[in-house]
């Protein structure tokens, strides 16, 4: 089964993470190795890229989103082309 989830990057110890938006395995860890790379999302400074074409393949192959992904994602406006389509 694929989860999009988010995935820390950054240096080690760093206080505010950034983190990646990734299409994993369930079975990965977090820092694991990752299917494909779909977003990206900087907490501190609000700033949030997402690859929508990309996610929206995901969630149609039947990819589950986690909750903080999913909030990232429905703020995007994500769901609502994923319900046009």
């Amino acid at each position: 089964m694929v989860k999009l989830r988010l995935k820390r990057c950054g240096r080690k110890q760093r206080q505010w993470a950034v983190y990646r938006i990734v299409a994993i395995d369930v079975r990965s860890r977090r820092e694991g190795r990752d299917l494909r790379k779909v977003g990206f999302y900087d907490p501190i400074k609000n700033q949030t890229y997402l690859n929508v074409p990309a996610i929206l393949y995901f969630l149609e192959k039947g990819a589950q989103p986690t909750g903080t992904v999913h909030d990232i994602s429905k703020k995007a406006g994500v769901f609502m082309e994923l319900s046009l389509n």
